[in-house]
């Protein structure tokens, strides 16, 4: 079975910072393209940053130059660094992942997300 299992998500002050992880198993991570996507309530999802195979990174733009997407593929997980939070980054955080090559290309898999609560 594939599980993406984030964690790290946490209530947080205006202007702290967290680490979000997603811990993948099931697939052969190094193939696959991992994004970040948060949905604030009654919002719709919206993606955060991405990573891909070789490394290439995008950023939203509400949270570029704060966030820092990055990958460890030995350890079959993927980070999320989030610096100068507001209270508009509140939301459930997905992992979200994506293979590349393969009979199974194209093929995606969503975590269940992790709660990011900036307090005002």
């Amino acid at each position: 079975q594939v599980h993406l299992v984030e964690s790290g998500g946490n209530l947080v002050q205006p202007g702290g910072s967290l680490r979000l992880s997603c811990a993948a198993s099931g697939i052969t991570f190094a193939i696959h393209e991992i994004y970040w996507y948060r949905q604030a309530p009654g919002s719709q999802r919206e993606m955060v940053a991405s990573i891909r195979v070789g490394g290439s990174t995008n950023y939203a733009d509400s949270v570029k130059g704060r966030f820092t997407i990055s990958r460890d593929n030995a350890k079959a997980t993927v980070y999320l660094q989030m610096n100068s939070l507001t209270p508009e980054d509140t939301a459930v955080y997905y992992c979200y992942a994506r293979q590349t090559v393969g009979a199974s290309r194209g093929r995606e898999y969503w975590g269940q997300g992790t709660q990011v609560t900036v307090s005002s």
